[in-house]
């Protein structure tokens, strides 16, 4: 499974380069290990896609109650990323 996200360009361009390798988000879609993301730039600036896009794995989920021991608020959930194949 593929899921397609919004990414602005200051957190796009820290998961490209590895210096963030996870994502804290609202678990709407069903992330599971193993599914892959399709990040999307977007300039909030000028409301716009920019057109690059980069793959990532989710290696790691932490979600559900024991993501809520952590703090995190119901719903959401932080995935840890690895690179899958070449990005544009």
């Amino acid at each position: 499974m593929v899921h397609e996200l919004k990414t602005w360009s200051k957190y796009f361009s820290l998961v490209k380069s590895g210096e963030k390798p996870f994502e804290l988000r609202k678990n709407d879609r069903g992330f599971l290990v193993g599914h892959e993301l399709l990040l999307r730039e977007y300039s909030p600036a000028s409301q716009t896609y920019t057109g690059r896009t980069v793959r990532r794995k989710i290696s790691y989920l932490l979600d559900g109650p024991e993501a809520e021991k952590f703090g995190l608020k119901p719903g959401y959930c932080v995935m840890g990323l690895t690179e899958t194949r070449a990005n544009d």
